[in-house]
């Protein structure tokens, strides 16, 4: 990335969903506690910027998930909410380009860079980080702006939140995204 973001820039704000506080709240094990602390640092430099801000929610069509669009889960964390002006779009699956506009929207509007924030770090920003780096978008994910769970492995190994997120990162690195942090990307939009 320049050392300044400039107007082809927008940021992505991924599943910044109260169903991640409740999994929380059942003992689901996390990583990067900072991680909505430095969502709101960088939502608030685009907005004082001008840039273009897309929130993306997850609406689960499994009526037992906590993202179901009718239970507490789809609600969106309080400092994450969209303000006037900035577009939200809901999926259905992992991927925040599939069955949505976000692509069209994107090249529509000339976005070519993403900053890419949310949840979770090996789930649907994964997933998106991969195709917006496979679509030809200059991705920069932002490290200590996404976080990830412990997780049960196939064979019903333990894996910690803070791995499953360090290897997240190394998959995605260079071949998908630039991988940077919430201190450089303030830095480059002021």
């Amino acid at each position: 990335m320049e050392n300044r973001i400039v107007e082809n820039t927008a940021l992505l704000v991924i599943d910044v969903q109260e169903a991640f506080n409740e999994r929380v709240a059942l003992g689901h094990g996390r990583n990067n506690p900072d991680a909505e602390a430095n969502i709101a640092r960088i939502l608030q430099a685009f907005r004082q910027a001008g840039l273009p801000i897309i929130h993306i929610h997850h609406a689960s069509t499994d009526p037992s998930s906590l993202f179901a669009p009718e239970d507490s889960g789809f609600g969106v964390q309080a400092f994450a909410r969209p303000l006037e002006g900035e577009r939200a779009i809901v999926k259905q699956v992992n991927n925040s380009f599939i069955g949505t506009p976000l692509e069209a929207e994107l090249r529509q509007a000339g976005i070519s860079r993403l900053v890419i924030t949310g949840a979770t770090s090996n789930h649907c920003v994964e997933t998106t980080t991969r195709m917006a780096g496979n679509l030809g978008f200059d991705a920069h994910l932002v490290r200590d702006a996404i976080w990830a769970f412990d997780q049960t492995g196939v064979d019903g190994e333990h894996h910690l939140a803070a791995d499953i997120h360090l290897m997240t990162l190394a998959n995605l690195n260079g071949e998908f995204a630039a991988i940077t942090d919430t201190k450089t990307v303030i830095a480059q939009v002021k």
